[in-house]
């Protein structure tokens, strides 16, 4: 099992080290009319280290009716209180059990609405129709959903009968389905942790866009969504196959979320959620489908042992998604979207402050945080920079591809700390392990993990310049007194791709605010811009028109907000309007109150801090 099983995790009160979870079995009912889950969990367990008791994550919102193990021998539980998002259910074994002894503990519960298990009225779907039910683990939410070994250390396969009312769908991220009248029978084959088993119910149709690719929406969604990515999952899942090795969840499904769905994807093995603004109408948005696919590779085959290890997860996962796109769309491509990640997280520096201690890789969550607390651009992009790091000291691209096949090869399947995957790197290059290049002066492997501050390497994006230098030079344009109009004529910005246009809006938020008047010829020159489907473009024409104190814009800032709930949209133009004019606050507090309750439970709170601070 490896020695990440002895990683500490403070995040998880359940007793993971005494217990093997081998399989964990699901038999539960959808009450849409409750707005609960009831139902039983089984699970089958190998005892590691002589105990008397089972201790289970669990929320004050679920509540176990009656527990059982072995057959026949009903056990009293207790709950115990443990952080402010969780507590601990403490189940009495009736005797001391010791190592190797197998033991199946069968839980009577149900799950109430809670952060992860979240209840949609029909005004808060795409189709406005009928209530919708999804549930989300990660990090910590999934002991909202079933009594469990809450971290990320633990995998396990599972099975589930979900049975719901007539007219509605149940997906679960399993990798065998079948249907029986209303039940809905899934099975996972491949271990996975806790955080990565997902259930949504709703009205949802799916419709065929490759081989081994299907989507899911509303019924109102599905068109869009199989014009939007028919045929393209296929290309981008072979491109991975070729540079990490195999696929090997089986089928790779998109299911489009409603509007409040909190997160851009989540990555659940088998059915990736994501948010219905991937829906452009011009497949502008389509490759961000590739980050979710490589965590097909690095997050779900390759875990972190704990929350703290989270950049394990995204830093691969930012590598590997570039590496796609590199071989998909070209290495100028690849580096322009890059350097928007870099910017993304410049802003996040220059507003924590680079010493702030979530700017290291390896996050100390102190007991009583929430993981989703610490969330940050740090694990993406600076673990992309890290990444990017090992690479360079390899010197030889198809050299480290082979490495990260090979890193793939021996922990699959596993969950992971930085100190193993380091040390494979070491053992897998003796050379560069003979050069002891973790002690190179400045970019010690220790100072990437545990300083905070800017990454002490970046890799050079400079193949990216003939795609961001007309966008510098026309953001400085634009930043002129008076503007030279015939100058910005002669740009063309028709065949710029989405990327081009995030860089140069990027630029031009850094040059905000504008001189006098050039933001409303701005806004009337490029209605591509300010007109544009497209949530990254509307996200930063947002911050523009707010940094600029465009009122007249103000109005595209509350459709926005009031047409999705993605966490990574919401609070940056909240935190904009509460740094903006008089006239920007007032409009953050009249956009939440008007649209709070289609938010988040998380996502509504952070909200509350920033109009609050």
């Amino acid at each position: 099992m490896g020695k990440s099983k002895l990683v500490e995790d403070v995040a998880t009160a359940s007793s993971y080290m005494d217990f093997q979870l081998e399989h964990m079995h699901l038999d539960l009912l959808v009450d849409v009319e409750a707005r609960k889950l009831r139902g039983s969990e089984k699970l089958n367990l190998c005892v590691l280290r002589e105990t008397g008791e089972l201790r289970l994550d669990s929320h004050p919102t679920m509540h176990v009716l009656r527990a059982e193990g072995p057959p026949g021998h009903e056990l009293p539980w207790e709950y115990k209180p443990f952080t402010r998002y969780g507590n601990v259910t403490v189940l009495r074994l009736p005797e001391p059990v010791s190592p190797g002894t197998q033991l199946v503990i069968t839980i009577e519960y149900e799950a109430n609405e809670s952060p992860g298990v979240c209840w949609l009225e029909p005004q808060q779907t795409a189709g406005k129709k009928k209530p919708y039910m999804y549930t989300q683990g990660q990090a910590v939410l999934n002991r909202c959903f079933f009594p469990s070994f809450d971290t990320p250390v633990v995998k396990s396969t599972f099975s589930a009968n979900i049975t719901v009312p007539d007219g509605f769908t149940a997906i679960m991220s399993a990798n065998n389905w079948d249907r029986q009248g209303q039940t809905f029978v899934f099975n996972m084959t491949q271990p996975i942790p806790s955080y990565l088993v997902a259930l949504v119910v709703g009205d949802i149709v799916s419709a065929d866009v490759g081989p081994r690719s299907r989507v899911w929406a509303e019924p109102c969604l599905i068109e869009a969504a199989k014009k939007e990515y028919d045929g393209v999952i296929e290309e981008f899942l072979t491109v991975g196959e070729k540079l990490f090795g195999p696929y090997v969840w089986g089928r790779y499904d998109v299911l489009f979320m409603p509007p409040s769905f909190p997160f851009g994807g989540m990555e659940n093995p088998c059915i990736t959620f994501v948010t219905p603004c991937l829906l452009a109408g011009d497949r502008s948005l389509a490759d961000v489908i590739i980050h979710e696919i490589s965590h097909s590779w690095f997050g779900n085959l390759v875990t972190n042992a704990n929350w703290g290890e989270f950049w394990l997860n995204e830093g691969f996962t930012m590598y590997a998604q570039r590496r796609i796109s590199t071989e998909l769309y070209g290495y100028s491509y690849s580096c322009l979207e890059a350097a928007t990640g870099r910017a993304l997280l410049r802003q996040h520096m220059d507003t924590s402050g680079e010493d702030h201690p979530l700017n290291k890789l390896r996050v100390k969550i102190e007991p009583g945080v929430d993981p989703d607390d610490t969330y940050n651009e740090t694990p993406y992009e600076k673990g992309f920079c890290f990444v990017s790091y090992l690479a360079h000291l390899v010197g030889d691209q198809g050299k480290f591809d082979a490495f990260l096949r090979a890193y793939i090869d021996s922990f699959k399947f596993q969950s992971i700390t930085a100190d193993e995957a380091l040390d494979f790197y070491l053992d897998y290059f003796p050379d560069l392990k003979s050069r002891e290049v973790d002690k190179i002066t400045g970019l010690e492997f220790d100072r990437w993990l545990n300083t905070p501050g800017w990454p002490p390497f970046l890799p050079d994006l400079s193949p990216g310049n003939d795609l961001m230098k007309p966008a510098e030079e026309l953001a400085v344009l634009w930043s002129a007194n008076p503007l030279d109009m015939e100058a910005i004529a002669r740009v063309d910005i028709a065949q710029w791709k989405t990327y081009q246009l995030i860089y140069y809006l990027d630029r031009i938020l850094e040059k905000s605010p504008l001189p006098s008047g050039n933001i409303e010829e701005l806004a009337k020159y490029y209605p591509k811009i300010s007109e544009a489907a497209n949530a990254e473009l509307r996200l930063r024409w947002g911050q523009i028109i707010l940094k600029n104190d465009y009122q007249l814009h103000f109005h595209k800032v509350h459709d926005f907000l009031q047409s999705q709930g993605k966490q990574k949209y919401t609070l940056p133009l909240y935190r904009a309007m509460n740094a903006g004019s008089e006239a920007a606050c007032a409009l953050g507090r009249e956009i939440y109150n008007k649209t709070s309750e289609q938010l988040h439970f998380n996502v509504k709170n952070y909200v509350k801090k920033i109009l609050d601070a």
